[in-house]
């Protein structure tokens, strides 16, 4: 038996470790996105690029990847004229989805 209440609870504290409220809030048609949220990436998400790249935060890997998994979704144009450091943490979360669990335990990371 599945507890739903406990698969929620876990949904909303992965949301809030994958979330990161920007530095530099990006206007897009209108809108102010404040905040964004990054979802574990399956492998067809890292298509198109190297996983050298990605874990070196090579601007144009993170560019190809991010729109696939970030909500709301940023557009590789977002991407590019980002704030630096909001880019970094962004960067940050997305390498802690590279890493082994073991690892992360070891390391306390905060993404899941």
């Amino acid at each position: 038996m599945t507890n739903h209440h406990n698969d929620a609870t876990t949904t909303t504290e992965n949301n809030a470790a994958n979330t990161h409220t920007l530095d530099t809030p990006i206007e897009r048609d209108g809108q102010t996105i404040t905040t964004v949220t990054l979802t574990k990436p399956d492998t067809g998400a890292l298509r198109g690029t190297s996983l050298a790249a990605l874990v070196n935060l090579d601007v144009d890997a993170l560019c190809k990847v991010l729109p696939r998994i970030t909500t709301p979704t940023l557009h590789p144009s977002d991407i590019r004229l980002m704030d630096p450091a909001d880019l970094v943490a962004l960067g940050g979360l997305f390498a802690g989805f590279l890493m082994p669990k073991a690892v992360k335990a070891s390391m306390e990371f905060p993404t899941e």
